[in-house]
């Protein structure tokens, strides 16, 4: 009985030629599979932050207006005067409450879903959490805007309760506030909790399920209180999916422009400052410098969450 050859014969023909030089050769297969998306991701990607970069180091010729294309450092200086300074930290400080803000509400929901929730209610879950992505970006934001309006569900459940005087009395604060929800920082606030709570819900719960049920049960059995179990096994277990949420909120809290001009009052946010300045006022110089505020900012909180370890279980 003749067994099968040990070698089979190579196939001819380009392809099988090919085929040949790349069993061969694996990483020069390798190499090709890699050239493109690294091209892509190096010259359309990087070559693009560098020339935003570039630009960021040119000013605007006060007399003609024209961009100077000399290597400056004036552009950033602009960005310490005290109205452009102002928009830097009140980006921030939004960005940051509105993290906080969803780790807060995202971490119950989370939890219940990764311990809890099995089978069919498993798939609802996913469906209510990815149910909001699925629909547009700004039906959304104007759906929020009639919500919010004087008018809208919010005023009308308020009224209902007795509890305009309150609605009032918080509207009728100076940072906060203004003519109605949909005009005031709170509104912004509000919409952009929701709008980026699922970032944050998915890669905790992702998170939370990798936490081993024994290991909470062992923190109970030692003596620990479901306190300290929490402080101290819970939220550095679940800290890498915490980081990851706040990346995408944090992140895409700071370059947005669309939710602050629809719900807000007139404050600016970094977001409305590149478009009014590489828009209205053709200032490309200073629209790259406040583009790489957040890029600086992002970069920074990288760094620090990286030196408290929080990639380490990634």
């Amino acid at each position: 009985m003749n067994g099968a050859p040990a070698i089979l014969a190579g196939r001819g023909g380009l392809f099988g030629a090919l085929s040949d030089t790349f069993w061969r050769h694996p990483r020069l297969l390798l190499f090709l599979m890699l050239t493109p998306p690294l091209l892509w991701l190096g010259i359309i990607y990087l070559g693009s932050l560098f020339a935003l970069l570039a630009q960021s180091f040119f000013s605007i010729d006060e007399f003609s207006g024209m961009v100077r294309r000399e290597f400056t450092l004036k552009t950033y200086g602009e960005l310490l005067s005290p109205s452009n300074l102002d928009i830097i930290i009140r980006t921030v400080v939004m960005a940051a409450l509105v993290t906080a803000a969803c780790i807060v509400i995202a971490f119950p929901v989370a939890y219940f879903a990764a311990r809890y929730a099995r089978g069919r209610w498993k798939a609802v879950f996913y469906l209510g959490v990815m149910l909001p992505l699925w629909s547009s970006y700004l039906v959304k934001v104007y759906a929020w805007k009639l919500i919010l309006a004087k008018e809208g569900i919010v005023g009308w459940a308020l009224g209902k309760l007795h509890l305009t005087w309150l609605l009032d009395a918080w509207l009728a604060l100076p940072v906060v506030g203004g003519p109605s929800l949909s005009v005031s920082t709170t509104g912004t606030f509000i919409v952009f909790v929701y709008v980026w709570l699922p970032f944050m819900i998915l890669p905790m719960q992702a998170a939370l399920e990798r936490v081993p049920g024994s290991m909470l049960e062992a923190s109970a059995d030692l003596g620990a209180s479901p306190r300290q179990t929490f402080r101290t096994v819970l939220v550095p277990l679940a800290l890498p999916g915490i980081v990851a949420g706040s990346i995408f909120t944090f992140s895409l809290t700071l370059g947005d422009y669309i939710i602050p001009q629809i719900i807000g009052n007139s404050a600016r946010y970094i977001g409305m400052a590149v478009y009014a300045q590489q828009g209205t006022a053709g200032n490309i110089p200073l629209a790259a410098a406040f583009t790489v505020v957040p890029i600086a900012i992002m970069g920074l909180y990288l760094w620090m969450a990286k030196r408290a370890g929080a990639f380490d279980a990634l």
